[in-house]
């Protein structure tokens, strides 16, 4: 062994807790390369002895001894948890600034997918991730704009799909995952990010097979559609559980998809998704770029319903930055174009059905909610507030189908009743949300219960009602660990 080396102290902690011997690590490094495509791959246990006394191997055999070692113990044993350099990754595995063609996108959503499906473990894809932010985040998302090599493709004429080639999609097969798609969002919307997620992310990666495969250039276009609305679905949801990292990278991948199926409007509607994100992280300016960047780029094209949404997640951004007079001027936007929404010529698509006239409500008076915690527990922007929350929390009432919804608006008016100093009126609302929170399994609406019953007692300790609350949490809402 050479002198300057050390033996791997870490690694040989974690290899003697596993039970394995050197052989048995060895044939599951090897097993493991050969599903990775990584069949130069050959490990013997004199390679294994290497490695404990302190060689340090190269990739991939670093980020598949951590995948072994997480999957025997049940949670998550980085590269640097086992005394390993981690090496330089690659573009496809973290960060943003990723290239804008159709081919590597699709490599790119392959990759990723599959690596979520294959390590399974909850957040253990998010740990080799970095959450972008600011200029670094901002930068590559503008490249959505800029015209793809060689100019605009035009759209192509429809191939009558009777004198389709053997092999390709014919016009039921694209209508089945359009409508597929449309249900997992349903059952996001009914029962929260932590259910279905791996269906969504399973169903992605068929669909990245299909890109991969030779297509007429219109059902190529409609695959990176649906792609980017599975990406989108998928980044939701893993926003929902808690899943940062991961879901802005889904978005980003997302985004790509969008500008390769020549949608506009499903890029505007990805990019609001990553500026709700950044407000739920605590950083409105690079969520107000995000919505402009999304304003830009398809106000020529976005129905007057995808334009009044991202009008009030404008006023949702300048509410946190505790802009009052550009808030309000986004939450008047946001209604004068929602009023025109029924007199659209062209049906809206399903990605943004969501945006009725009940979440038009809740937006909004979130924004007045948001500028009165930001400007001091302001009664008078939480007056503001009281009574669109009210229309959003009766509206929802009658919505089945939108369940977590209807708990955040719950949660939203127990917050102002807060800060208008009724505690007793917020108790009630708040025990409300707990009962809908138990059919939902959102970590968002689990962490906001939270927060608020946190709030009561911090600022209503002593009364009944408030401690009573805070034991109902305990049994409804313990906090335990989560599996996707």
């Amino acid at each position: 062994m050479n002198a300057d080396k050390r033996p791997n102290e870490l690694l040989g902690s974690w290899f003697v807790r596993s039970g394995w011997s050197k052989g048995e690590l060895a044939r599951q490094v090897n097993r493991r390369a050969r599903q990775l495509g990584a069949n130069h791959i050959s490990t013997d246990t004199s390679r294994v002895r290497r490695w404990l006394d302190g060689e340090n191997p190269r990739e991939p055999i670093p980020r598949i001894l951590s995948e072994l070692f997480s999957e025997r113990f049940g949670c998550v044993v980085s590269v640097e948890d086992l005394g390993l350099r981690a090496a330089r990754q690659s573009p496809s595995v973290s960060g943003v600034d990723l290239p804008w063609t159709g081919p590597q996108t699709v490599a790119l959503l392959s990759e990723f997918s599959r690596s979520d499906l294959m390590l399974a473990r909850r957040g253990f894809l998010g740990t080799s991730l970095a959450l972008s932010a600011g200029p670094s985040l901002i930068e590559p998302m503008q490249r959505w704009l800029v015209p793809s090599p060689g100019g605009p493709i035009a759209p192509p004429e429809p191939e009558p799909y009777e004198s389709r080639r053997p092999g390709r999609l014919s016009k039921p097969e694209l209508d089945l995952l359009e409508s597929t798609t449309v249900m997992f969002r349903q059952w996001d919307a009914q029962c929260g990010g932590g259910l279905r997620r791996k269906a969504v992310v399973g169903q992605l990666h068929e669909v990245t097979d299909l890109l991969q495969e030779p297509q007429p250039e219109a059902t190529t276009r409609k695959l990176f559609k649906v792609a980017a609305e599975l990406a989108e679905l998928a980044g939701w949801m893993s926003y929902d559980i808690g899943l940062q990292p991961t879901a802005q990278k889904y978005f980003v991948l997302a985004l790509h998809a969008a500008k390769e199926a020549g949608d506009k409007p499903l890029g505007s509607y990805v990019l609001s998704s990553m500026s709700r994100q950044m407000i739920h992280l605590g950083r409105p300016e690079d969520a107000l770029e995000l919505i402009h960047l999304a304003q830009y780029g398809s106000r020529d094209c976005a129905s007057p319903r995808t334009q009044a949404m991202l009008y009030a997640m404008e006023a949702r951004a300048y509410a946190n930055m505790g802009q009052p007079g550009k808030c309000k001027r986004a939450v008047r936007m946001a209604e004068d174009t929602f009023s025109e929404a029924d007199e659209w010529d062209e049906p809206d698509p399903d990605w943004i059905r969501f945006f009725s006239e009940a979440e038009l409500y809740g937006e909004n008076s979130h924004s007045f909610r948001d500028l009165a915690y930001v400007a001091g527990r302001s009664p008078t922007y939480a007056s503001l507030a009281e009574p669109l929350m009210q229309r959003a929390v009766e509206l929802f009432a009658k919505d089945s189908e939108h369940q977590r919804s209807y708990a955040l608006n719950l949660i939203g008016m127990a917050t102002v009743h807060l800060l208008r100093r009724e505690p007793e009126q917020s108790t009630v609302l708040a025990a409300q949300a707990m009962r809908v929170a138990k059919k939902v399994r959102s970590e968002r609406v689990n962490t906001r219960i939270r927060k608020t019953v946190d709030s009561a007692v911090r600022d209503f300790g002593d009364l009944t009602e408030v401690v009573d609350l805070t034991d109902q949490l305990a049994v409804d809402l313990p906090e335990t660990a989560e599996a996707v």
